[in-house]
């Protein structure tokens, strides 16, 4: 069989994406901290890009723009494309677009971000962690080196809540030691700060701290927790009276002792940070209306800067220097773009959710990515790009942009209600139950049909009450 070339026209439709469009996709879902990473190493990289006080207008750039074309424009060669054609083919006015409605004008010191005053010490602190804690302890004690190398080995085999999950024989084996000289180190382990750290054992755990708070002498407490915690848990007191003689006064009384004491010693040493969020908005009341403002603290103000002599340079120079100067012309016109959508995106939630920030998170409507899409005449994929990882301040708290899209729920009289209000009003019953006889399921969607006229199910009250991390009505109950 011969092989022969030939040759065939094709035409065929691809959808391609260029490096620019899709770095101004990139920015769009960026949070504020990964923007300024960004903007930092662009800085690093472009040295066309400079950063400036103030801030400067769009219309700035496209003149400065202009002035590297005029200066540049008596040495360009034939090769290569043109700072012309960079600006032409950015096609910019198409790209940004006009703002639905310019911001409210106020004042600077008319609304003062809540950041201004506070130093990043004031924010951020070094945290201890538990292993730190044991060792300094350990180090300020009459230990040996060999004593403190075995101690060393338990503490490194404690979880996040303090519990020793190792066993003695493994430790002794890699210490080289005997198990009773390890049982005996663990004994003073156990009774460093916090007080029951390397138990094997809930039960193990409280008793060390009823001994180390002489509560041990009472042999109903210790029976309590050595062998009916369980029966604690569950409310089956009755046994209980039963076995040890007591009246309910007695009980609660023991109760309130092991209640105060801690199970999980290790957890306030726990290794995860709290997540600290900054504002991306800030949504003030004012004068019957609502302001928005971008925070725009710590995000550099970028312009290009020309600082290439003017004389004759190689084609490579000229093609390095075309593009970093599109480079960074296309980076601060996408970062414009950013703002103009996010405060286009906030300003249509205010519109449709205008009762939750006028009265709180039980007016919250329902919304669906489609209606700010449409509103703003966007694109649904834009809107939520630009809402994940973006936080608003309002009266009411500060809220991730996402937690103001929610499912709906419809009630009787033709109206819709947002789930994220049902999940508030679950919240707030439960708040004001009774601790005798708190609300169960059924009763939380009577009371739901009565407040807002919505007919839904038991399982529904009970997804949304495990989201609320609440737990269900028979651990609720108080029994005394």
């Amino acid at each position: 069989m011969a092989l022969e070339l030939k040759q065939q026209l094709k035409q065929t439709q691809q959808l391609l994406m260029s490096p620019q469009l899709q770095q101004a996709i990139k920015l769009l879902q960026m949070s504020r901290l990964e923007l300024v990473e960004h903007i930092q190493q662009e800085l690093l990289e472009n040295p066309f890009l400079e950063e400036v006080q103030g801030s400067p207008e769009l219309s700035d750039v496209d003149e400065n723009f202009s002035e590297l074309n005029e200066n540049r424009a008596s040495s360009e060669a034939d090769e290569g494309y043109s700072f012309e054609e960079i600006n032409k083919n950015g096609d910019w006015e198409d790209y940004l677009g006009e703002l639905s409605s310019a911001p409210k004008t106020s004042s600077a010191h008319e609304y003062e971000s809540i950041e201004d005053n506070n130093f990043i010490e004031t924010r951020y602190a070094e945290k201890s962690s538990l292993d730190d804690h044991l060792m300094w302890q350990l180090r300020l004690s009459s230990f040996t080196e060999e004593e403190l190398d075995i101690c060393e080995n338990i503490i490194g085999n404690l979880d996040s809540c303090g519990y020793l999950r190792a066993e003695l024989s493994e430790i002794a084996e890699a210490t080289r030691s005997s198990a009773e000289k390890v049982e005996e180190l663990l004994y003073k382990v156990q009774r460093l700060d916090p007080v029951g750290v390397a138990a094997r054992t809930p039960q193990e755990c409280l008793l060390v701290q009823v001994e180390v708070l002489k509560y041990d002498r009472d042999p109903v407490l210790v029976e309590l927790i050595k062998y009916h915690l369980t029966d604690l848990e569950t409310h089956r007191y009755k046994p209980l009276l039963r076995k040890f003689h007591l009246d309910m006064e007695t009980l609660k009384e023991y109760l309130d002792i092991i209640q105060s004491l801690d199970p999980m010693p290790g957890a306030s040493f726990g290794e995860s940070e709290p997540l600290y969020v900054s504002p991306d908005v800030y949504v003030f009341p004012s004068d019957g209306d609502f302001v928005i403002l971008l925070n725009d603290e710590d995000i550099p103000n970028l312009r290009l800067n020309d600082f290439l002599d003017k004389g004759n340079v190689s084609a490579e120079v000229k093609d390095f220097t075309n593009k970093k100067i599109a480079s960074a012309s296309w980076l601060i016109k996408s970062l414009e773009q950013r703002k103009r959508t996010l405060y286009k995106v906030v300003e249509s939630i205010v519109k449709f959710q205008r009762s939750f920030f006028e009265e709180g998170v039980d007016k919250l409507k329902p919304l669906i990515l489609k209606d700010i899409a449409e509103d703003i005449e966007m694109h649904e994929s834009s809107v939520s790009r630009i809402t994940t990882n973006k936080y608003v301040s309002t009266p009411h708290g500060v809220f991730e942009l996402k937690f103001f899209f929610n499912s709906a729920l419809s009630s009787d009289n033709g109206d819709s209600v947002g789930s994220e209000s049902v999940k508030a009003l679950i919240k707030k019953m439960i708040g004001k139950e009774d601790p005798k006889n708190p609300l169960a399921d059924e009763k939380l969607c009577e009371l739901l049909k009565q407040e807002i006229g919505v007919d839904i199910a038991r399982r529904t009250v009970a997804k949304y009450r495990t989201a609320l991390n609440i737990p269900s009505s028979s651990k609720r109950k108080q029994r005394f």
